[in-house]
């Protein structure tokens, strides 16, 4: 079939990369910057530049670009897409995107399905790409109840073929919800712990522990703003829970409080034992 993806950075154009190499599809990309498209054309990595023209020709469309520019993105392009194509977003955040794209999929009747593909990388744009970044990892769908099966099938099957592991279905509330604790948290521990004043001087006395909670403090600021901010309530929930419990640890400290301390840290260790059980028992 042919796929349209529009933003070839770090997703849009691993999805590109990996369809490339793993299916028979014609792609079709567009960036703002004309040279990853020239690149991608030479390197047969798509097979030209997505238009106005040939928008109408892709069944499935992929939006691989900030919240707030998708949706813009989106209404720009509404009336050129054919009504049994599919369109999808790799947003972050669901309920703020689905919220505001659902309609005017209505208004030109093709299908829409807000997704969210659970790979990435600390580094951003084309020449971070590769073809192997979604290889075993989830992704995400948040169809309508609207939406028939064949659409949600096609889109599943084309995703699966680019190297995801596997495909979980939802809705956009609890994933903003879920995804607040594990991906939106994580970042903004990670970016609050490099700047105690230690950090200076880590260097010789630093390992896998400091590396695995650091990895993604270098991160897109401006992404992340709009990201935290479309999903501020369930963030703010999440965040003043962490502070809770470090709140703890520190009183712990500050009363030399042996006891507590030892049964915190037991509380947090069995909790990941939990977790991991369940993980590999599902």
């Amino acid at each position: 079939m042919n796929v349209g993806i529009i933003g070839m950075g770090l997703i849009g154009g691993s999805v590109a990369k990996a369809a490339a190499a793993y299916t028979n599809h014609r792609i079709y990309g567009y960036d703002i910057k004309d040279d990853v498209i020239s690149d991608a054309v030479s390197r047969n990595i798509i097979d030209r530049k997505l238009d106005y023209e040939n928008i109408s020709t892709c069944e499935l469309i992929i939006i691989a670009l900030y919240p707030n520019l998708t949706i813009e993105t989106v209404k720009k392009i509404a009336p050129y897409i054919d009504k049994d194509a599919v369109l999808v977003d790799c947003c972050g955040v669901k309920k703020y995107v689905v919220d505001r794209i659902t309609p005017i999929a209505d208004k030109f009747g093709f299908t829409y399905i807000g997704c969210h593909p659970m790979a990435g990388y600390h580094m951003s744009g084309f020449s971070y790409s590769k073809e192997n970044l979604f290889d075993g990892a989830s992704f995400i769908m948040c169809p309508g109840n609207d939406v028939r099966y064949g659409k949600i099938k096609t889109t599943e099957d084309f995703f699966l073929s680019i190297g995801f592991g596997s495909v979980k279905m939802t809705t956009p509330e609890n994933h903003d919800k879920i995804i607040a604790f594990t991906s939106q948290l994580c970042h903004i521990v990670s970016n609050a712990y490099v700047k105690n004043s230690a950090a200076d001087e880590h260097m010789g006395f630093s390992a896998g522990s400091y590396k695995d909670l650091t990895r993604v403090a270098k991160l897109d600021e401006n992404m992340w703003t709009e990201l935290f901010l479309e999903n501020r309530e369930n963030l703010i929930e999440q965040l003043d829970e962490m502070i809770d419990n470090l709140v703890k640890y520190s009183i712990a400290l500050k009363n030399n409080d042996a006891d507590t301390l030892k049964e915190l840290l037991k509380e947090g260790r069995i909790r990941k034992e939990t977790i991991d059980g369940k993980i590999y028992r599902d």
